[in-house]
């Protein structure tokens, strides 16, 4: 099974990762300061890839995945998966990353993708 995912080149901790990855689409943000930049990729992944990236998220981010209206988000700790459209499945993933400090506007899990 295929899932479409957002994965940033920043949370990872060694990001000639993504090489091995089918890319649909690559998004850097504009800030102005580099370092400040993200570089965002969109993925075509399997279950098994997404277990071989979840070995290489960064403490206090997250990556996500989604096939149809299921997400599976992935942190360096704790996976969640929860519906898309039914927002009670939400809690538990969003209680998570607060915990971590994540900022509420980078808890929306997209499914558009870039």
């Amino acid at each position: 099974m295929k899932y479409t995912g957002i994965v940033i080149e920043e949370s990872l901790d060694d990001n000639r990762i993504i090489n091995k990855y089918e890319i649909k689409k690559v998004c850097i943000t504009g800030h102005e300061k580099p370092q400040d930049r993200w570089h965002m990729y969109e993925m075509l992944v399997s279950t098994e890839d997404i277990s071989e990236l979840s070995r290489h998220i960064l403490k206090g981010w997250y990556m996500h995945f989604w096939k149809d209206r299921e997400i599976l988000a992935i942190f360096e700790d704790k996976q969640f998966k929860f519906n898309y459209d039914n927002k009670e499945t939400w809690k538990e993933v969003l209680d998570w990353g607060r915990h971590l400090g994540i900022p509420e506007e980078q808890l929306d899990f997209p499914i558009n993708g870039l």
